[in-house]
């Protein structure tokens, strides 16, 4: 059975970015994540939509 959620080392390299960018994103509530104790969580299935969304936002303001 496959994981649905991804660490925050395993996000940053999803979305190919360094995993400071993800802390600060997480602190500035700009990407979907879950905190269990001292844990930061991302579901995949949550990510890609999330993307999804930031996507089709960049284009409509172009």
């Amino acid at each position: 059975m496959e994981r649905k959620t991804i660490t925050a080392q395993e996000a940053a390299d999803y979305i190919g970015v360094h995993i400071d960018t993800i802390y600060t994103m997480v602190r500035q509530k700009e990407i979907p994540h879950v905190r269990v104790r001292r844990r930061i969580l991302f579901n995949r299935e949550t990510i890609d939509a999330w993307m999804r969304q930031q996507e089709e936002q960049s284009c409509e303001a172009i």
